[in-house]
């Protein structure tokens, strides 16, 4: 068979491919959003979309597999925080008719999220097995024998990735896809009504399944034990395994791609082929916890394994030998901060200098646009999660009074306002609130790489669609107070804010241009200083732009970085930013 480079993401798609999935949906999310990409790039006999949030994701999902087709969704780990409601409930349903697989995209480390978490946990929670690859080529494996799970036992089934697995590439060995199933519908209340009565017996059938998986575990080629040096034995799962093989190779393991249910004569197996029984897992010890209710104690765990952060070799390394963990020491001081920040022509950034220079409180939001709470724009102050912004602003109200929310403004981008900002807005309005929303429309869902959403028009299958009319929707739902501004216009900006801050009742601002990023055509010639002019005042870098700096006490624009965008030209009192002539 042809062998690939693929990523895990890039594997999974393929891996859907092959299982014969037909219906794959998700909400871009880092690490997990190339998954639906690859799909929609490689792979055209299966319908793909962007849904409008996780927990729409699964429920339509879980519709094809109503449907006899078999599904996807994928998410990352927060994802499915959004989405437990239809999983916890599809866990009782099940999914004979159609498989269905969860993936979760774990994030350890942080690398762009704002926990940690351990999604296994959510497969002890709902009963439903958890597999989890080391590699691209059991991330395409266990996709398929995912759907094998599914239809077998009828349960959904997780399939966990972290970030290390969905970003890194490997060589894969593709397989030939199965012959999809035949669509079909027929009514069956008892399996698909959720109603106290029926939920009672579904109940019943839930701990039958967990028994069947786990009997099933204990011979399924999905878990690998190999005996080496019988002194001491490793009992791990996912990524982790190559670090064990690459720093003990010596070392027997018993890597656990079913890591739930555990199978405990498995298990038991292993633990007596070995003196010394050792776990080595990334984040929470959930191993080792299904181990410590058989009775079974590891003599290293994590009292030694880090439970924090993402583990490599030399974490491992150091764990196994009982050495300090070696995370990298904090950067010398004499080496300045680099904070991220907005790209250079980040329509958002009028926006934020406007709420800097006005001294507002600015509840956010998650999106790239969250990076306007940094120096020197300093224009947020709170971040929780996706859709916070208007609840928190709101509550602020309620505890503090109507005049605190006078110079107060919820600030949201307008996927993550459809995502879960929406029924803010409408619970905002109920409640008689005065909050002032701004709603950061830059054409696309630019964090996670520009994907599409329903306020652009344009489906993840480039299918042209009804565009989502944000000013129509704020209106319909009760504001009182609605405008649309330039972010690149700072006068109007600060006008349109200053209007809505001294309205009665909730106000929308909807800034709306362009992610630079997804016009590159459109960029004007890169500004120029006049050096003659130029006093040093250092003002135009509060727009926080980076190809703006100061050289010998005059204002520098990086022709390189420069968009061409003139916000800065607006900021500079003695007017030393000017137009470059084309020459």
């Amino acid at each position: 068979m042809q062998k690939v480079l693929l990523s895990g993401n890039e594997a999974v798609a393929r891996g859907a491919y092959e299982a014969g999935i037909r219906v794959a949906t998700a909400y871009p999310g880092t690490p997990s959003t190339e998954i639906l990409q690859a799909v929609a790039d490689n792979y055209p006999d299966i319908y793909c979309e962007w849904s409008v949030n996780e927990k729409v994701a699964v429920e339509v999902a879980i519709g094809a597999s109503f449907g006899g087709v078999r599904s996807l969704s994928a998410m990352k780990h927060v994802g499915l925080n959004v989405a437990a409601d239809p999983f916890f409930s599809l866990a009782y349903i099940g999914s004979a008719t159609g498989g269905m697989v969860i993936v979760s995209a774990d994030d350890p480390s942080m690398h762009s999220s704002q926990n940690e978490q351990d999604n296994r946990n959510y497969g002890r929670h709902a009963k439903v097995p958890v597999l989890e690859p080391a590699d691209s080529q059991e991330a395409k494996d266990f996709t398929v024998w995912a759907i094998k799970i599914s239809e077998r036992f009828d349960t959904p089934v997780i399939l966990r990735l972290t970030t290390r697995i969905s970003h890194s590439k490997s060589v894969v060995e593709l397989g030939e896809p199965v012959k999809p199933n035949k669509a079909t519908y027929e009514k069956d209340v008892n399996q698909r009504m959720i109603l106290p009565a029926i939920a009672r017996k579904m109940r019943i059938k839930v701990e039958e399944r967990l028994k069947k998986l786990i009997e099933w575990g204990e011979d399924c080629p999905l878990n690998i034990m190999e005996i080496r040096d019988k002194k001491a034995g490793v009992i791990t799962c996912g990524v982790t395994y190559h670090h064990v093989r690459e720093v003990a190779p010596e070392l027997s393991t018993l890597k656990l791609g079913m890591v739930y249910p555990i199978p405990p004569k498995l298990v038991r197996k292993f633990t007596d082929s070995v003196k010394e029984l050792y776990i080595v897992e990334e984040l929470d010890p959930f191993i080792e916890m299904e181990l410590n209710h058989l009775g079974i104690f590891p003599k290293k765990g994590k009292d030694v394994v880090p439970v924090l952060y993402e583990l490599n070799p030399e974490r491992v390394e150091a764990a196994l030998k009982g050495e300090p963990d070696p995370i990298s020491p904090p950067m010398p001081s004499d080496i300045p901060n680099r904070p991220p920040v907005l790209c250079p022509g980040c329509p958002h950034t009028g926006v934020f200098y406007n709420l800097h220079r006005m001294k507002a409180r600015a509840t956010g939001d998650i999106g790239c646009y969250t990076l306007g709470a940094l120096p020197p724009l300093s224009a947020m102050d709170t971040c929780v999660c996706m859709g916070a912004s208007l609840g928190n602003a709101l509550g602020l109200e309620k505890a503090l009074g109507e005049e605190f929310n006078k110079n107060l403004f919820a600030v949201i981008g307008e996927s993550t306002f459809i995502h879960s900002g929406i029924t803010g807005l409408v619970n905002c309005i109920y409640n008689k609130g005065n909050t002032n929303l701004i709603i950061l429309d830059n054409r696309a869902t630019a964090m996670t790489g520009h994907q599409p959403n329903p306020a652009t028009g344009v489906t993840l299958m480039g299918e042209t669609t009804h565009e989502l009319d944000l000013a129509e929707l704020a209106r319909a739902c009760g504001a009182s107070y609605v405008a649309e501004v330039d972010p690149y216009d700072l006068a109007k900006t600060r006008k349109a804010l200053e209007e809505a801050s001294e309205s009665e009742g909730v106000s929308v601002v909807i800034s709306k241009r362009p992610c630079a990023l997804i016009v590159r055509d459109e960029w004007k010639p890169a500004l120029r200083v006049d050096v003659e002019a130029c006093n040093g005042c250092r003002l135009c870098l509060q727009v926080g732009c980076p190809a703006l700096s100061m050289k010998e006490k005059i204002a520098v624009i990086d022709r390189v970085l420069c968009t061409g965008c003139g916000v800065c030209a607006q900021v500079c009192p003695e007017e030393a930013i000017l137009e470059r002539a084309v020459i």
